[in-house]
């Protein structure tokens, strides 16, 4: 089984569209429209949810004529935040056929499907001519990801001169193992995190220079134990109807508490930052 097919096999997608229709209608969401209050329980695949979204875009601060390429969109949220605060085109891919249906569908629940569109493409083949967006942004992507050095250089060469790339990813810490399973991999055989210096030197290399980059780990920490806390004041409470458990399967609970505890333990780590491509 190749890579692509056991990170496929990791973000379990068997009826993806269906299981988010059935979780939006126990919520009360089955008509209307969408705001991303609403879905950002669902949408928000990354440590931090919404607010390392908001964070990164306003360190991005992009126009509303950027034209975005979103790299592993996934159900969309990002992009759509993208379109809809900033008014930006964004163009999101994705290896899993299942997420990009289900992207799509909820883009047109949200009314920006004029503005946002998904498409099944690996990021280290992306299926644009070169110098082709203003802008190139992904959150928690290459993590599973092998060639570090290739998906940097194939972000590079779909963006124009001067562009910038917002990254928002997963990083190793001390160097000790990680806890798995994680969101990312179930296993270490498709989990491929680097340190935050050999992540900044592929991307020097593959010709972008740094603008901004930020070690958002206690922020991370931070959001776990409060995550927690809240699970420990109610451990009765029943699911969410919307939650990434929808998403990743039952297990997700258990994804998540062990990345909260390889940040806390200093195994992992996350970086922001934004570069310009030269």
């Amino acid at each position: 089984m190749t890579d692509v097919a056991k990170v496929l096999q990791h973000y379990d997608s068997s009826d993806l569209r269906r299981r988010i229709e059935g979780a939006l209608a126990k919520a009360g969401l089955s008509d209307g429209v969408l705001s991303p209050a609403e879905l950002a329980p669902l949408d928000q695949f990354h440590t931090r949810g919404m607010a390392a979204t908001m964070e990164l875009a306003s360190a991005l601060a992009p126009s509303a004529n950027d034209h975005v390429i979103d790299i592993g969109s996934g159900l969309g949220g990002p992009s759509r935040h993208l379109a809809g605060r900033y008014g930006c085109r964004v163009e999101g891919i994705d290896l899993s056929p299942a997420f990009v249906d289900a992207a799509t569908y909820l883009a047109e629940r949200a009314g920006l499907a004029g503005k946002v569109s998904y498409q099944c493409a690996d990021a280290l083949a992306l299926p644009y001519d070169s110098a082709s967006f203003d802008t190139a942004w992904t959150q928690h992507v290459a993590m599973n990801i092998a060639d570090r050095p290739l998906l940097y250089r194939e972000i590079h060469r779909v963006l124009k001169p001067g562009a910038r790339l917002a990254i928002y990813d997963v990083v190793t810490g001390s160097g000790e193992s990680l806890h798995f399973p994680v969101p990312w991999s179930r296993t270490p055989e498709t989990s491929f995190v680097v340190t935050p210096g050999a992540m900044r030197t592929a991307l020097e290399q593959a010709g972008f220079t740094v603008l901004d980059w930020q070690d958002r780990t206690a922020a991370a920490v931070d959001w776990f134990v409060e995550q927690q806390k809240a699970r420990a004041a109610r451990p009765d409470a029943p699911s969410p109807a919307l939650g990434l458990h929808v998403v990743m399967g039952p297990d997700f609970p258990t994804l998540g508490a062990n990345l909260g505890r390889n940040l806390r333990e200093g195994r992992a780590g996350i970086v922001q930052a934004i570069l310009r491509r030269s």
